[in-house]
């Protein structure tokens, strides 16, 4: 994998209810390998693994009213430097800056956008992703926001992320890479619901993941279908059992 580069994502989380389920699902969809850390201080933090290397996570809710979803972490060497930039951007701190054991300090956040949480991470003892673009393993990020535009400035301002400009998917990156991009949420999605973030997952066949994801009592939401546009990959965006959202993609022939 390539270096993560401070403000770049670093690592993706799922919390859900069910535990067992989620690594079920999981292990089954993309052939990871689940290891609880046996530390109660963790409370059954349990690291997913793609052929010995740390390729996302799983934990319990903190709290009942935590919604089920994947939060995504961005890289920073400085956690407490980057909460006050956020802050000042606009962000709500809703956790941290903390410590997490000998791994690293972490904060919990969302963008002034009305949600999208997502946290930043100061790497120690763990420093992320040790596995991205190879298959079934994580390989894009994708905004869906109800200010495409604030949502922007915000992540350009506090990450110093590059912009490559598109009225319907802008997308973004740094060091002249791209790993993500952002749709504007229109009338499909109840006013309810806030602005979210979601990893996608590279495979080798879109289609045969699907199915293996409703097989294994997942719903799709949207595709498997073309991105039209030059060297679009072909993507679907799924729901697993537990109702956190995220994607895959592949890259077409």
């Amino acid at each position: 994998m390539t270096e993560i580069l401070p403000g770049s994502p670093c690592w993706a989380q799922l919390s859900t209810k069910d535990m067992e389920g989620s690594k079920k699902f999981y292990g089954e969809l993309f052939g990871w390998t689940a290891e609880t850390d046996p530390d109660p201080q963790y409370g059954g933090y349990t690291t997913f693994s793609l052929n010995g290397a740390p390729a996302a996570a799983v934990a319990p809710l903190m709290n009942p009213q935590q919604p089920v979803m994947w939060l995504l972490s961005f890289a920073t060497q400085d956690a407490d430097a980057t909460v006050e930039k956020a802050k000042s951007a606009g962000a709500q701190l809703w956790m941290g800056p903390m410590e997490v054991g000998d791994l690293g300090r972490w904060a919990l956040l969302s963008d002034p956008t009305g949600g999208a949480p997502h946290s930043v991470w100061q790497a120690r003892g763990f420093k992320g992703f040790g596995v991205t673009n190879e298959p079934n393993a994580f390989g894009w990020i994708d905004l869906s926001s109800r200010d495409v535009k604030a949502a922007l400035e915000y992540y350009k301002t506090v990450f110093g992320w590059q912009v490559w400009p598109n009225d319907q998917y802008p997308m973004v990156g740094l060091a002249d890479e791209m790993f993500g991009g952002m749709m504007q949420m229109g009338d499909e999605f109840p006013k309810e619901v806030p602005s979210f973030w979601s990893p996608f997952f590279l495979v080798t066949d879109v289609d045969a993941s699907v199915e293996t994801a409703k097989r294994l009592g997942g719903g799709i939401m949207h595709g498997p279908v073309d991105v039209e546009m030059e060297n679009g990959p072909r993507i679907a965006v799924v729901r697993d059992p537990g109702g956190a959202v995220f994607g895959v993609f592949a890259p077409r022939a």
